[in-house]
């Protein structure tokens, strides 16, 4: 596409210079009754004037709409929060970024659903936990950032914490809210390989006669065979309501939506309760909730995207017989068990049909809370909640005999399960209290926190036709249990000084060796101070002034995830049934085997500084902030080699240093509001550069980490090391002749030892992105309302694995020929050069996440009824220099994924 990078570095301040120019400095609204907002801090809630911590709040009237699944509802919404989508399959997840990484191992944040820390421990059969709760049922999402508020979660707080709020019911009139949506997806578009004439010109130029000999006559596009339109909908009822004294909410939900991707099906119920009685004169508040989910799906051949691309477009779909399933193949007729050259790429359309993965997920999360005012004393209250997540899933691959996959061993079925059971039983006293004689309200809590985890796997066997069976040993039985203690004290003083402190000491069974129980524990304090500046009496009296605030934080938090349940203590596990078994006489047997462990593993620790500030000016028609961050990870978690004579030649170690520095910044603003029209913007922006300062002791100052994996044994395109950002490019510098053509295999001697060696690579762009920026709008006109949100990403880099596999050698394979990406007609590259700078491109990108337009039709059917219509695109473009499909690729490795689809929906809402 066009290089639009001018229009995205001039687009924010235009918007904004414009907007200013012609906001109005006071409303023609009757003046509304002022109500002060309240966001979610952990264990309970303060005034946003308040907030001494980096918090954002985004509530159900600035959701994206068409949200599918929860994460969704708040992508470009807030400043620091990254989300990118992980594929483009129905009910797949995305990938949740809080201030960027700052872990080897795990960069996830905590999710908190209506005040319980949920598990999402990878589950079988799921491919997003959060795709199991229903994104109509949310309320609010309040984002704890920073250390000095997320500390108050401990040892899993290091990534930030997301407290979800969902609906609750209210007393008054019976309420029914119906929401029903129709939709129809579609792909982007398709990777540019080679069509059918191109590909003949292609192996006519530079195949040999036996190559030639293969072509086909058809014209077959395999991508836009295995595409297709996809169509989906998603109704929602809630009921709502009070009876005599008993506020309730009961939703139902059921979305199905089949994927672009034939064969891809997704479906999922959903049932919400929630009742908060008061008793004792309203001492007493009860608040219950029950989520309960049932998803299925239907998986897609995991190889069919990257079969589409490579599969040699001139031969047909079909072969015209009844063998493979009726579609074309290839073969060899030296291979007499099949028939099948076994080096061949498989038809895309034979994988998709030849096989059927499927699986359920059921879950619920039953939770009760206690909130007790003490008779004696109304400024002391306990909190009891208790809670039981419960989640289970069951799955089964069937390969069928008939196709190429599975006709070698005449079909195979493995069916699996999984159990994962989380108990939770938290207790606090909170006292609050305006001591008048020293104009100071004090806000202290005190609490105590037990959660226990596991998860049962049972065995899962692979049994295929012919009578044989695989068994991989992947049963598991495996616990975690964690212990907390927490306090904090809030001091309000004159209304202008706020002071937080909070403290927690984490106990988690993660890291018991045996032996030492120090390493069991960890202490998480954070402080923080607030200043009212509007609040003192040289600006108080400035009517334009609505709210200034200055913020100041310190605080650490951990990280107790390290990929392994026990990674410090020493025990024993089955080995490979299949590869690993000892025999005695004519019998094999399995055998037990020590697993690696490390008993001095302890947690990571996240050091975070804030400073930030709060305005809110010309009667809150512009307000936002600015925040300024400096982190520091250290006792990084990471799997590195180790010392001759270990159980492994690689274990769990703290091995290294981050440092993240970065900048925030949010603006809302609000240019028209009368009675006929009211127009609302936000922009937001976020900079954080993560980089390595060290790796310990346990490895040289030189030595990397190698991620970023690509097809082939030890290819890795990405590195760790010290002073460069994470997950860095690390490639050979590509040398061109006069005329800008690369030179197949010449590389710059950067070390000027006169070979082309390893040691000649060097780090170069990374996937993190420079600067993140957020757009969103809604203008309504009377009944009318138009809303749009757009995302720009700017200066990260994407490797494009489809252009680097590209080369002559694709049609230089054993007896099949391979598609190869349009860009070998440009290099002419022999054999494939994976490491070659070239291939990483500049993937900065402006897209436009939805467009909707929506008319309030009002009472259709007599008083306190109401319809609303609306109609929305979603993915409505992208704008960029990136030659792959979609530049948004979370890792920076381009190797054909299931690609986002275009969404175009109707929806109609229905109140009664």
């Amino acid at each position: 596409m066009k290089n639009f990078t001018t229009v995205l570095k001039i687009a924010p301040a235009f918007l904004l210079a414009s907007t200013v120019m012609h906001a109005q400095t006071k409303d023609t609204l009757s003046k509304e009754k002022k109500i002060d907002e309240v966001v979610l801090i952990g264990y309970g809630k303060q005034k946003k004037t308040d907030l001494t911590g980096s918090i954002s709040s985004v509530t159900a009237k600035d959701f994206n709409g068409g949200a599918a699944t929860a994460d969704q509802l708040i992508v470009g919404k807030t400043p620091g929060v990254q989300i990118t989508g992980n594929s483009g399959a129905p009910g797949s997840g995305s990938t949740i970024r809080v201030r960027g990484g700052s872990s080897f191992i795990n960069n996830d944040p905590l999710i908190v659903i209506d005040g319980v820390p949920i598990d999402f421990n990878s589950l079988s059969g799921a491919t997003n936990p959060l795709s199991l709760i229903n994104p109509n049922d949310i309320e609010t999402f309040d984002i704890l950032k920073d250390a000095s508020s997320a500390a108050i979660y401990g040892n899993r707080a290091s990534n930030g914490v997301i407290l979800i709020t969902t609906k609750k019911g209210t007393a008054g009139k019976f309420k029914v809210n119906f929401n029903t949506n129709f939709s129809v997806s579609t792909k982007m578009g398709n990777v540019d390989v080679l069509d059918a004439d191109q590909f003949r010109n292609f192996v006519n130029t530079y195949g040999t006669g036996a190559q030639k000999s293969y072509l086909g006559t058809a014209d077959t596009n395999w991508q836009d065979k295995i595409y297709q339109q996809a169509w989906g909908t998603d109704n929602n009822v809630a009921f709502s309501g009070g009876v005599k004294g008993l506020p309730y909410r009961v939703s139902l939900g059921y979305n199905e939506q089949n994927g672009i991707v034939r064969t891809n099906e997704f479906r999922r119920t959903s049932l919400g309760l929630n009742f908060s009685p008061k008793f004792f004169d309203n001492h007493l508040t009860v608040n219950g909730n029950f989520k309960g989910t049932f998803s299925e799906n239907r998986f897609p051949d995991a190889g069919a995207i990257g079969a589409s691309i490579y599969f040699d477009p001139t031969q047909p779909v079909y072969s015209g017989n009844s063998k493979y399933g009726g579609y074309y193949e290839w073969l060899d007729p030296a291979n007499t068990a099949t028939g099948l050259n076994v080096n061949g790429t498989r038809n895309p359309l034979g994988l998709l049909y030849g096989k059927r993965d499927i699986s359920s997920v059921f879950r619920i999360i039953p939770s009760l809370q206690l909130d007790y005012k003490f008779h004696f004393l109304p400024d002391l209250r306990l909190n009891i909640t208790g809670s039981y997540d419960y989640a289970k899933s069951d799955g089964s691959v069937n390969t069928y005999k008939e196709y190429a996959q599975g006709i070698g061993t005449l079909g195979s079925y493995r069916s699996y399960s999984q159990e994962i059971k989380s108990k939770l039983f938290e207790a606090y006293l909170n006292y609050v209290k305006k001591i008048n004689a020293i104009n100071t309200t004090v806000d202290i809590i005190g609490g105590y926190s037990y959660q226990d985890t596991r998860s049962i796997t049972p065995e899962a066997p692979t049994y295929y036709g012919n009578g044989q069976k695989t068994d991989f040993s992947t049963a598991g039985d495996t616990q975690r249990t964690l212990l907390s203690f927490y306090a904090r004290g809030i001091f309000t003083i004159a209304n202008k000084y706020v002071i937080n402190g909070s403290i927690r000491r984490d106990g988690s069974s993660t890291f018991w060796n045996g032996a030492d129980k120090s390493q069991l524990w960890g202490n998480f304090p954070a402080v923080s101070v607030a200043w009212k500046l509007n609040e003192e009496s040289f600006l108080k009296n400035i009517s334009a002034i609505n709210s200034l605030k200055i913020r100041a934080g310190w605080g650490k938090t951990g990280q107790q995830e390290t990929g392994n349940f026990y990674p410090a203590f020493g025990s024993y596990s089955y080995s490979n049934s299949s590869t690993a078994q000892y025999q005695f006489g004519n019998n094999f047997y399995t055998l037990l085997r020590p697993d690696v462990y490390n008993p001095n593993l302890v947690w990571e620790t996240t050091t975070t500084k804030n400073l930030g500030l709060d305005f809110a000016i010309l009667n809150n028609r512009i307000s936002g902030s600015i925040d300024y961050f400096d982190k520091r990870s250290e006792n990084l978690i990471a799997k590195v080699p180790t010392w001759a004579g270990d159980l492994s030649n690689f274990n769990i170690k703290n091995v290294g240093i981050i440092a993240n520095k970065g900048f925030e910044a949010n603006l809302n603003l609000v240019p028209v509001k009368n009675e006929s029209l009211t127009w609302d913007v936000n922009l937001n922006a976020t900079r954080f550069n993560p980089r390595v300062t060290s790796l310990s002791q346990y490895v040289d100052s030189s030595y990397k980490i190698q991620v970023g994996t690509l097809t082939g044994i030890n290819n890795y395109i990405q590195a760790i090391t010290v002073g460069q950002p994470l997950n860095a490019f690390y490639v050979y510098q590509q040398v061109y002749d006069s005329n800008g053509k690369p030179l197949e295999g010449v590389y710059v001697d950067r070390n000027g030892d006169g070979k082309s060696t390893e040691d000649d690579k060097y780090f170069y762009k990374s996937p993190n992105p420079d600067v993140i920026l957020g757009f969103s709008t809604k203008v309504s006109l009377k009944k009318w309302e138009f809303s749009t949100s757009l995302r720009a990403v700017l200066g990260n880099y994407v490797y494009n694995n489809s252009a680097s596999n590209s080369s002559i050698a694709n049609i230089q394979a054993n007896n099949f020929l391979s598609n190869t990406n349009s860009s070998v007609l440009t290099t002419q590259f022999a054999a494939t050069q994976l490491f070659s700078d070239m291939f990483i491109e500049d993937a900065s990108f402006l897209r436009m996440d939805n467009f909707s337009i929506a008319y309030n039709a009002g009472e259709f059917m007599g008083k306190g009824t109401n319809l609303r219509v609306n109609a929305m695109a979603q993915n409505v473009f992208v704008i960029t220099k990136y030659k792959g499909i979609d530049p948004e690729v979370f890792g920076g490795i381009d190797n054909g994924f299931y690609q986002r689809p275009k969404v175009y929906s109707v929806g109609f809402n229905f109140q009664f």
